[in-house]
């Protein structure tokens, strides 16, 4: 590209300043890209070498005295405290080294724990440990500003609310989860104010809201029907966000709140298009006091008034201003699990919504000219398609019919803009 720039230099097209403008954007777009490789090849070469000192350790594991077992279980520590030492006070504007030293520390952490209850037999579960692990590695978020460690964090505090939720059969740890997603969201609001666009924030916000999808199952308890209203409520929340002003200008594949509240919301009313999944839902039934007590309702209850909120302040303005149905569908999923308890009206309502999103977004990608979005909307008619294959009584030549119609539109569809396209080029 440089090369470029001179000849164009040479040819008279570009003046001198202009050249130099361009020389120098491209050039520190070249050293940006450099550092971003130099991070990430140091934290992978940090985290690896932790792991081959471990992996030579464990070989002669057994074949070492206690006195031994407990210096190599502390060496980890010291070697990964060493380097968080260096990397804040002499390479303090390093990235690579604060991140990378913050990793080492955080498995050493884990590490040193497990071996320490090994060598001395302490008991313990699977939960506990990671709990203290966490517990003990969240200092190094703030103390080293890593987002390595803040991402490692949230896939931890994750598998603990999981494997306490599942193994203990309790919610306990359901509940502390979300105490300890409290304590590291002020990090990710950092990154928020000071690198908005940053990789790092980029994977925050897809380990966030996966995160939140995971772990909201664990509260499922004795009312597990209300989970759908709370999961649609959450998939609302993560597309109203993932729309908003500043969501919209990131690219579709660094935006996870728009992509896991979209495909979550369509694969839950996929899911409720069924006759077999309301029949089950009617036989659940249970008291007005046992549904308002439960933790199914209070996280329905809360995720519900988070998602009108928002709805509500971005469209507070003109509320058919830019209108897309999908965000919507978490209130009328409650209106239509109300109907659902004792009327089957509710999957004609289910199977509406998905045939009005997906006209209004093939209609969409038609007036913005986007293939992506045409077929997008096309694969949620082949969808609901599919599915009424599975769940209706229709006869072979109506469901040949059915798919035969489907393929046509495809066709059609990308065959018109395709064609469109050709004539205004």
């Amino acid at each position: 590209m440089i090369k470029d720039v001179q000849d164009l230099l040479d040819a008279g097209v570009i003046t001198q300043e202009t050249a130099t403008k361009i020389q120098n954007y491209y050039s520190d777009k070249g050293e940006l890209s450099q550092n971003r490789l130099f991070v990430i090849f140091g934290i992978l070469g940090a985290i690896l070498v932790g792991l081959g000192i471990i992996l030579i350790i464990a070989h002669n594991w057994d074949g070492l005295p206690k006195a031994a077992k407990v210096f190599f279980a502390f060496l980890p520590l010291v070697l990964g405290q060493v380097a968080c030492a260096y990397a804040l006070l002499r390479s303090e504007d390093s990235v690579a080294w604060k991140e990378g030293a913050a990793a080492v520390l955080f498995f050493a952490v884990g590490a040193s724990i497990s071996l320490i209850a090994q060598i001395y037999n302490i008991s313990g579960d699977l939960s506990s440990f990671l709990l203290t692990w966490m517990l003990l590695g969240l200092p190094l978020v703030y103390l080293m500003r890593s987002s390595v460690v803040s991402l490692l964090y949230l896939g931890g505090i994750t598998f603990y609310a999981v494997v306490g939720n599942y193994s203990s059969y309790t919610l306990d740890a359901s509940y502390l989860y979300w105490l300890l997603l409290l304590v590291v969201l002020p990090h990710y609001y950092r990154l928020y104010k000071e690198t908005p666009f940053s990789n790092f924030m980029i994977f925050h916000n897809w380990a966030v809201p996966l995160s939140l999808m995971i772990a909201l199952g664990t509260l499922s308890d004795e009312n597990k029907p209300l989970m759908y209203v709370a999961y649609f409520s959450l998939y609302g929340i993560f597309y109203i966000l993932g729309n908003s002003s500043f969501f919209a200008k990131q690219r579709p594949k660094n935006n996870g709140y728009l992509t896991i509240g979209s495909l979550g919301t369509l694969f839950l009313l996929l899911w409720s298009s069924f006759d077999s999944f309301w029949e089950r839902i009617r036989q659940d039934q249970h008291t007005l006091a046992q549904l308002v007590c439960s933790p199914e309702f209070i996280a329905c209850v809360i995720l519900s008034l988070i998602a009108g909120i928002l709805l509500y302040r971005q469209k507070r303005g003109d509320f058919f201003a830019d209108f897309r149905p999908i965000e919507l569908v978490f209130l009328l999923f409650i209106v239509t699990f109300i109907i659902g308890q004792w009327s089957s009206v509710a999957v004609i309502l289910i199977n509406l919504y998905l045939f009005g999103i997906g006209i209004y977004t093939i209609k969409n990608g038609a007036k913005l000219n986007h293939l992506g979005i045409l077929n997008f909307g096309l694969l949620i008619m082949m969808a609901l398609a599919v599915s009424k294959f599975f769940d209706s009584d229709w006869t072979f030549v109506v469901r040949g019919l059915l798919f035969l119609s489907v393929g046509i539109g495809f066709f059609v569809a990308n065959y018109r803009m395709l064609k469109k396209r050709k004539q205004n080029a």
